[in-house]
């Protein structure tokens, strides 16, 4: 009997394991029968019991902050709203949020010309105001604001909240657009999340709500203005924010609107400035807009941001993350592909030394596309799962860059140990005359090759300059052909001695791949490598310190074009393009502005993989 007994009970325990594992493989956990979140491979997997919607919490409310940005005496109160598994009121299960912040939840503005700054006008004049446009629409519409994250992160264990930034939809203050509110109103909905500050049922009630469902756990993730805001609030280094994700984060207000000390316009937006982005998220309660618009917009946005000089100032700095890294801590996975000409690269590249400098726990991830584009959702992931539950996936050991490799899809990144690649080094080029047409670019300094003059005429697209076999409003130099692949990595800096015939004028540098083939327009790694802008008045190193040129005097300049990672095919040439007004970024002034260039004291500072060598392996003549 006593065998037996013992044989039945081993039985039954076998019967458990199989019935448990078939449990765990299927996706559902069950903990003294409850539902809880299930780990593979180090990542949070769907479970059957968080899947349906209809199961789902969902509800809003308003949490209140620390400021008053709207003038109005009281703590300003932000809108949240809240997607969570049932379970985590019926079987008082925790989990950890994903959150995603936004002023763009409630609508947005005009795009219309006569509601932007009209660049045409000439470098250093005062341009005259633009129209204001009609005020948005105001849409009382709750409980929620957002969906999106909602169907990636719930069903594996995660809660998802969303808020309006201040000053849009239903939250209360002024849109400041990179002022302080951004920074700590995400701040606040955290701290809710941590018990440390308040929620309500309602904007102006006093029914309190409280997570007690929340871990105290908070990732933070978005795309363009929804990917600066994580950053934002890691600056202020709150409690409970573990992670972040940035994707094409805009991380310095000067560095989307000016270049160099140059009036420069993000790409695709031409005219657009930091007072425009104001009208265009502007969606809070119609009764404070006005003195919103009075007190923020232009006495501090359109009174400080200097379209003149173009000069970085106190401004500029108070909208610069960089600036305000020391409390981070969060652990970050950069995002950003190098051919974004909207929120240019250097925005998450800056941001990722800085890190890097700092020793907190990040990664970056590259594409070659254009604005946007998340990681792989494995990666985000390994990154949520690792900082958000805890799991020891071994995520800090993974390779720390990764690349997506031109013609790869985005879920197949390339992994290297880091960006930019520890095997490139500095090749330093050398232009030799010719530029009307195509002078040569190589490693050899030659002896006397003068001055060479381009004509600034804005009419010209950079791609017809650069495809163009002669012209007078560009200078080309290129190396010979590629015998062999060029793996650029890492940022391109230009040296150049130059004069103007004019008081100011606008600086464009190209570096493209050669010959420019105008039908290769869906491949966006053809043609055009990198570039950058920069304004000749800033001369004397300083961002915050222009003054006027002396016409026919020359100046030296260095400044760094975009961050890249592109490998350059065989058969093609790497020229360097150097004109003055690029009509898609730049101001149009009138033509006719001339540009001398010292051909004895410019040059080009190009990373390399596999450094000289591998650049004379590549350009030999055989």
């Amino acid at each position: 009997m006593m065998s037996r007994a013992v044989d039945r009970r081993s039985r039954l325990v076998l019967l458990s394991a199989v019935a448990v594992a078939a449990v765990l493989f299927s996706g559902t956990a069950v903990a003294q029968g409850k539902a809880t979140p299930v780990f593979k491979d180090g990542e949070a997997q769907i479970v059957e019991a968080f899947k349906d919607s209809k199961n789902w919490i969902q509800h809003d409310l308003w949490v209140e902050t620390a400021f008053d940005s709207d003038g109005d005496g009281k703590p300003d109160r932000v809108h949240v709203d809240v997607t969570r598994p049932a379970q985590t009121d019926t079987e008082g299960l925790k989990v950890p949020v994903v959150y995603e912040t936004s002023p763009y939840f409630s609508g947005t503005g005009s795009t219309a010309k006569n509601h932007f700054w009209n660049p045409r006008h000439e470098v250093g004049a005062t341009p005259p105001m633009h129209e204001e446009p009609p005020p948005l629409k105001y849409r009382p519409r709750r409980p929620l604001m957002s969906r999106s994250q909602i169907k990636t992160w719930v069903p594996r264990g995660f809660a998802v909240v969303h808020s309006a930034s201040p000053g849009t939809g239903l939250s209360q203050g002024c849109p400041t657009v990179g002022g302080d509110s951004e920074s700590l109103a995400p701040k606040a909905v955290i701290d809710w999340l941590n018990g440390r500050a308040k929620g309500y049922t309602e904007v102006d009630g006093t029914e309190e709500v409280k997570a007690t469902w929340c871990t105290g756990k908070v990732g933070m993730t978005g795309t363009s203005y929804n990917g600066t805001l994580p950053l934002a609030a890691a600056t202020t280094g709150v409690e409970g924010l573990e992670a972040i994700i940035p994707i094409a984060p805009n991380t310095s207000y000067y560095h989307y609107y000016r270049s160099n000390g140059l009036v420069r316009h993000p790409g695709g937006w031409m005219g657009e400035d930091i007072d425009v982005l104001y009208n265009f998220i502007n969606s809070g309660k119609p009764e404070r807009r006005e003195w919103c618009n009075c007190n923020v917009r232009d006495e501090e946005l359109v009174a400080s941001h200097d379209r003149v000089t173009g000069d970085y100032n106190d401004f500029w700095a108070g909208r610069d993350y960089l600036n305000d890294m020391g409390p981070l801590k969060a652990a970050t996975l950069m995002a950003h592909a190098f051919n974004d000409w909207n929120v240019v690269p250097e925005h998450s590249v800056r941001i990722y030394e800085e890190l890097k400098k700092k020793g907190v726990p990040c990664q970056a991830f590259f594409h070659q596309g254009g604005h946007g584009g998340p990681p792989p959702l494995k990666m985000m992931n390994r990154w949520f799962t690792r900082y958000l539950h805890g799991i020891k996936n071994g995520v800090e050991e993974d390779p720390k860059a990764w690349v997506v490799r031109e013609g790869a899809r985005r879920n197949e990144p390339t992994p290297y140990a880091e960006y930019p690649n520890p095997d490139a080094s500095v090749v330093t080029l050398h232009p030799r005359k010719g530029g009307a047409g195509m002078g040569r670019l190589g490693l050899r300094k030659r002896g006397t090759q003068g001055n060479e003059t381009v004509t600034d005429d804005v009419s010209h697209t950079g791609a017809k300059l650069a495809s163009a076999e002669r012209s007078p409003h560009r200078l080309l130099y290129a190396t010979p052909e590629l015998k062999k692949a060029v793996h650029i990595s890492g940022t391109a800096r230009i040296k150049i001695r130059l004069a103007a015939s004019k008081p100011a004028a606008n600086l464009s540098v190209w570096l493209v791949s050669l010959p420019w083939d105008p039908r290769a327009r869906r491949n966006i790694n053809a043609n055009l490598i990198t570039r950058g802008w920069a304004d000749p008045q800033n001369h004397k190193g300083s961002l915050r310190e222009s003054a006027p040129l002396e016409p026919g005097k020359f100046y030296e300049l260095t400044f760094d074009l975009q961050p890249d990672d592109q490998i350059i095919p065989v058969g093609q040439k790497i020229g360097l393009m150097i004109f003055s007004s690029d009509r898609e970024f730049t101001l149009w002034p009138e033509p006719g502005t001339e540009l001398m260039v010292d051909l004895d004291a410019t040059s080009l500072d190009l990373p390399v993989v596999g450094g000289a060598d591998a650049f004379r392996a590549a350009t030999r003549r055989r």
